[in-house]
């Protein structure tokens, strides 16, 4: 696998950056985001608007695409960690080969300072964090602005409770 590193001083092309976002989009499957969501962090990752900026580490064979790591800097040293890694995928047909774990270790390595990252509790790949050395500190909450506590904890329960 070759690795190529991508940041605010070396962006790669517009083609490069497309099929990054593409790639992110179809391989984190059900854990993924709007396509538009991925390319605003890929964005802010190389600067592209004002940002604290970040890298994207991608991982190719034979020219293709077969991973890729989004990383952004908060800005916030001290008191959150410096960075936040929003995007892992590798590709379904080499899972299991060490290539998100090589890819992950390259991520970490280039990073200056801490890093966090948010993960579903179902993902398979909470474990390759726990592996990485990755610890759950807190427990993640949100509030959704204009939606009630009663809509929320609806929403929660249809989530928890599929057959209800």
């Amino acid at each position: 696998m070759q690795i190529k590193l991508y940041t605010p001083f070396d962006k790669g092309s517009q083609l490069e950056k497309e099929q990054i976002v593409d790639f992110l989009f179809e391989h984190l499957q059900q854990y993924g985001d709007p396509r538009e969501h991925i390319l605003k962090a890929v964005d802010y990752a190389l600067k592209e608007n004002v940002s604290y900026g970040g890298y994207v580490v991608c991982g190719r064979e034979n020219g293709k695409i077969i991973g890729a790591v989004v990383v952004n800097r908060t800005g916030m040293g001290g008191y959150i960690p410096e960075n936040i890694l929003v995007y892992i995928a590798v590709h379904e047909s080499t899972r299991g080969k060490g290539y998100g774990k090589k890819l992950m270790q390259k991520a970490l390595e280039i990073a200056e300072g801490d890093v966090a990252l948010h993960v579903e509790p179902d993902n398979p790949a909470r474990y390759l964090y726990e592996k990485i050395g990755f610890t759950s500190k807190y427990l993640e909450m949100r509030y959704k602005k204009g939606e009630t506590a009663t809509t929320a904890a609806e929403k929660e329960n249809t989530v928890a409770n599929p057959n209800k």
